[in-house]
Order: C-alpha cells, then structure tokens, then sequence
C-alpha cells in the first residue's frame, strides 16, 4: 500500500466538530489489541466515549448483536489498520457496516500492508492518521483533535488524506482494461461486468450472519469405505447454497482444508470468516443411507438446527436439496426465486454419481496416481451417462492437470482438454467450469489472450462467486504485465475461497513478476503453510529469495525439496549465484539432457540469467516451438532481465503479442 503522507492541499481538508455523547467504535483485529486500547484510552482521556469489543459486551448479550447495535449508534468508526486488520473478516464486516451506515471512519494506520479489496473499496473516501510517519504520540493527539480535542482547543481540523491514488482504485474494481500489445495495434479485452459484480460480491460477503461453511461429512460406514461420499454430501450442498444471493459460502478448497484436522469450530469460523458451520456424518448400508446434519453459530455454540434423514440410496439427491433448504430456512434467508435448483450438468443416475464423487476425491490428493484414478472414474460416469455434462467438464479439467504434471504432452493435453471442454458446454452450455477451462487452454498454449479472457467472461457471468474464475482473470492480468489488476482480482478470489492455495500462490507470482519481492515472500510462505506439499511453493519462493539478495537461503529452499523436476530447473541458477560455478555447469547440462525436449524455457532462462544472449534467445525460440506454457511468466520475470535491452527480444515479445 502505497505510503500516505498528509495532503497540503487545503481542498482535500475535512471539518470535524466537537464530538456528541455517542460513542467512537474502535475497530481492531485481535493482535492489535495493545493498541487499541492505547487508542480507546486516548480518546476517552480526551473527552470521547468509545466502544470496543470484548470490553463492552455485556454479560449474555450476543456478541454479533452488540456489535451491529453499537456501530449503528456511533458516531464514528475508528479503524486500527495493520496487516492483521486486513485479513481479518471481522474488521472487514464491521467497516463495512459503519459504511453502510454513513459513518465517518479513520483509519488509524500502523503499517504499510496493502489493503484488500474489501477495505479498499470501503475506505477509499476515509481519512488517514499514519502513525509510522508521525510516531505514536503524535498520532494520537491528532486522533484524539479529529473529534474535537486537543490542546488547541475544540472543533479542530485535521487533513483528510483521501489519497488520489486510492480512488482511482477504487474505479479501477468496477473498470478493468487489459491492454493486449499486438504486432500492429493494441487489442483491448473490457472487464467492466466481472470486475463490477467482484466487487458487488465482496460488499455481500461481508455480512455478519449470512455466512456459512459446510465442512465434510464424517463417513460413519462400517467398513469407512465411503470418505468420497461424505465429501461429495458436503459439496453438493456447497454449490447450492452458493446460489443464494444473500449467503456468503466459502467453495469446497477451503472448508476443506480442515478435513481430518482436530481444529475446533470456531477456529474454523473465524479463520473462514463465517459466522455459522454445517457439519454432518453419513452412514451408509447396502442400499440404506443415513445422514445427519447440523447446523451450529460457532460463537455461541448455539445449535440453529439438526436433522436425521434415513432413506434409500437413491434419495441421496433429495437428502442434499432438504438439506440445502433447511439451513437456508435456519439463517432466515427468502428465496425469491423460490427452492434452491441444481446446477446444471449434472445427473439422477447413482451409479454415474457415485463415479463422480470418487474421482473428485482422488482429484484433491493431486498427485500423479491419484490424478489417473480420477481420469479412469470420469471416463466412467460419462460412459453411463453420456449426458453427465460435469463429469465432462471436471474430465477436461483433470487433463489439464495430467498436461501440468507432463504426464500428457502439450500438443496431446491441451487439445484433449479443449475438445472434452466443448463437448460439455454442448452438453450444458451454462457450465462455468468447461469455460475456465477453455481459458485456460486459451492462455497457456494459444497464447491468445483475448479469447482467454473472453471465456473468463463468460465464466464469471454465469457464476459471479466462483473464485477459480477470478483466479483465471488475476493470472491472465500478470501475464499481461497488469499487476495491480492481477492482484485486485485474486484478493477477490481469496475474500470467496480463503484457503485456495492456487489462487494464492498465483497472488504471490503476481508480486513477484511486479517485483515485489517481500510480499512475494510472505505469501509464498503462506502457501507453505497451508499447503506444505504444493509443488511451485518452495522453486518460486526460492527465486524470491534471490531477488531479495538472499542466494544462500534461495538454494537451500529448492535443495530441502530433493530431486522433484521443479527443484532441477531452477537448480543451475541458485548454484551459480551461491558461488558454486562448477556445480551449475553440471547441474545446467543435466538441465539440457533431462529436460532439454519439454523445458526449454527454463535453459533459455538459465542463459539469461548467465548473459549468454545468443543462447537464451535460441532456446526460447525452442520453447516457443515447443508450445511450453512457462511463457505466461514471462512478463516481469527478474531472471529475464539480462535481455531487456535486447532488440531480439523485444521481437519475441512482440511475436507474441505480450508488451515489453
């Protein structure tokens, strides 16, 4: 976030006037609790009562309710900005209230950490009290004079920093412009509606009560033989109550991180940001199932609602619609639509389901194995439905994951995936999943950038929650060189799927192309965190750590993952700028020998890095031929730099349609 010093523009001044008897609402996420109560102290010192959580809730009130009831009646809302703010989802849900409301807010700012879109597109007209500029004690005399205190006496003025930068950006979440640098002339792709409904679904998402995860259903079969099926439960109703305009659902990658983990509900809520969990077990028995559910508020404990359903096998599609019913009855929520509807592309037949649900469950282990197990179970459910328009679409998708592996060629990969992609959007034109893919297709190995974006279009329009879209539009925008867009749009994506790890870990490539490097730091280690085995995790924190300056740490990083083919590729580079020139050579020729016919991109990288021009540019030009999809990261790439001046380079680029 960029720093924000006080206008001297006396236009950008805002008066405020001596405080009335209603309280300030101290907003703050949970670290920050010291000095939140420095700033509570200061002001009421001052003359200004506050509220704050947990301090004036009071015994047997719902925690919630005293929030709501207490920003509607203050005056102000002061915000204690930090990093922990920004990822928090209540700070965020409370900003937004006070919004909505019409309060004035101040954003009391004790770090440089970039705001979400969230906070972005609710502070964007807030005034700024920058205490890493005026040190805290100034801070906070100039907080305690914005409501009328002071030693200069009442009604002072303060500078309202409304930071021109800041609502530009706040324009840019409705208008998004990619800039295509073609041969000729520029090709403009317009993402006004996905960028505009984003930010819609960011404002809807920070409802305090509508809000819930479904976790997994715990398999209670004797034989514990039906994991995927439980799974399958949860997602079902997932993708039922996302239809519900009012509800904020965090999608399957994220409720499901927690599967198989002794973490407690309300950790699980808090670190969602929901107010409510459905949890539930299934059992099943022959032709006999039996599923139960309940609905919990993870603050209270409180059980809104509980239900067992004992029925036939093939009720299960029953059993998930009551389900999805019930809880959207429990929140209070009115459909005016009427009863929730499945999506689209799906079957009645329970032999062609269960099929489904399996191979999604061997999609989520995401290794090579389990990645053909899926491909045989999709080929399967389509056999005995033929119409099953998801299973062709997830099908597609599982091809371009084999492709991703190098278990499939690009040539073989790609062109499969794009074929059984249209062959379900024959079959379910309405499927968002089949047009993400074909955007995929589209980026990584036509290269056409308009035609990706315009089937990212037309996924977000048929389904404005689904944060793999987003995620495709922020990976299409750093490939184009548009780093603030890229990151709005996977912030968004993040603020739908919190725990979705691609999305983070194309957040951090997007730092990282844009060079910078230590927020490409923090959010590859996130990755890390969550997702420890993720395979581009270590490789790319370990070029991170070498744009830091840092070439010791980055080889340790890649060496500490052992001989995995991603370690190998950055390998040469990490050794040579450790000092190890002998040990590059050989780990450059063992490059070329290995992996010379499908990563060519990397060589030429290599190359680069070492000033070999001439080589650099052959072996991008081998890649090129090769149709290698590491070409989307060439934009930015610090590892590249060596060719920037280089008119031949700037020819490729231009060749293929990518600005300089």
């Amino acid at each position: 976030m960029a720093d924000r010093a006080e206008s001297e523009n006396p236009g950008n001044r805002a008066e405020v006037t001596a405080a009335p008897a209603r309280p300030l609402f101290i907003s703050y996420a949970s670290h920050d609790a010291e000095v939140a109560q420095k700033v509570c102290s200061a002001l009421e010192a001052a003359g200004s009562p506050c509220w704050m959580a947990p301090r004036d809730v009071k015994p047997g009130a719902q925690y919630a309710d005293a929030i709501v009831r207490a920003i509607n009646e203050a005056q102000a809302v002061v915000l204690v900005l930090s990093a922990g703010a920004v990822a928090s989802s209540h700070v965020g849900r409370e900003v937004e209230r006070g919004a909505s409301k019409h309060k004035q807010i101040i954003a009391f700012r004790l770090d440089a950490a970039t705001l979400s879109p969230a906070l972005e597109y609710f502070l964007g007209e807030s005034q700024w009290i920058d205490v890493p500029a005026l040190g805290m004690p100034a801070a906070l005399g100039k907080l305690a004079k914005a409501f009328g205190h002071g030693p200069t006496g009442p009604a002072q003025q303060i500078q309202a920093t409304k930071h021109t930068s800041q609502t530009k950006k706040r324009i840019a979440i409705a208008t998004v412009i990619f800039v295509c640098v073609g041969a000729a002339t520029a090709v403009g792709v317009h993402f006004w509606s996905l960028n505009h409904r984003a930010a819609q679904s960011v404002a809807a998402a920070a409802t305090i009560d509508k809000s819930i995860a479904v976790l997994p259903f715990v398999d209670m079969s004797e034989k514990k033989d039906q994991e995927y099926f439980g799974d399958g439960m949860a997602e079902e109703i997932i993708d039922l109550l996302a239809k519900v305009p009012d509800l904020r659902v965090p999608a399957r990658t994220s409720s499901f991180y927690f599967k198989g983990k002794p973490t407690k509900v309300p950790d699980i809520a808090r670190e969602l940001g929901v107010t409510n969990v459905l949890e539930g077990s299934i059992r099943r028995s022959g032709n006999r199932l039996r599923v139960t559910a309940q609905l919990v508020r993870a603050d209270s404990g409180y059980h809104l609602w509980s239900e067992t359903y004992d029925r036939p096998l093939d009720d299960v599609f029953k059993v998930q619609d009551d389900i999805a019913n019930a809880v959207v009855q429990a929140l209070q929520i009115t459909l005016m639509g009427g009863p929730l509807t499945r999506r689209r592309g799906g079957t009645q037949n329970l032999e062609a389901y269960q099929l489904y649900l399996r191979a999604l469950s061997s999609m989520l282990q995401a290794t090579r194995t389990s990645l053909m197990a899926a491909r045989d179970d999709f080929n399967q459910a389509t056999k005995v439905d033929p119409g099953f328009g998801l299973a062709w679409a997830e099908l597609s998708r599982n091809t371009l994951f084999l492709t991703n592996y190098g278990v499939l060629s690009p040539q073989e990969g790609y062109e499969q995936a794009r074929q059984l992609a249209q062959h379900a959007l024959q079959l379910s034109p309405d499927l968002a999943e089949a047009h993400g893919t074909l955007a995929n297709v589209h980026r990584n190995y036509d290269w056409d950038w308009a035609a990706s974006a315009a089937e990212v279009r037309q996924a977000f329009e048929l389904d404005p929650t689904n944060p793999a879209a987003l995620t495709r539009a922020g990976q299409l925008s750093y490939t184009l060189g548009r780093w603030d867009d890229a990151e709005r749009q996977l912030r968004l994506a993040l603020v739908r799927d919190p725990l979705f790890t691609v999305a983070l870990w194309s957040l951090g490539t997007a730092q990282y192309c844009a060079g910078r490097f230590a927020e490409a730091d923090t959010t590859y280690r996130r990755v890390l965190e969550l997702a420890p085995g993720f395979y581009l995790a270590r490789p790319y924190l370990a070029k991170t750590l070498l744009a830091e300056g840092k070439p010791e740490a980055a080889l340790a990083m890649v060496q500490t993952q052992g001989n995995e083919n991603e370690s190998q590729l950055f390998l040469p580079i990490l050794l040579q700028a450790a000092g190890h020139q002998q040990e590059s050579d050989e780990a450059l020729k063992t490059l070329i020998t290995k992996f010379g016919d499908s990563q060519a991109y990397y060589v030429a990288m290599t190359y680069a890095y070492r000033d070999n021009r001439d080589l650099a540019l052959q072996w991008l030009e081998r890649a090129y031929k090769q149709k290698e999809q590491k070409f989307v990261e060439i934009v930015g790439e610090p590892l590249f730099k060596n060719l920037a001046n280089d008119l031949r380079y700037k020819a490729f680029l231009k060749k293929m349609n990518l600005p300089e």
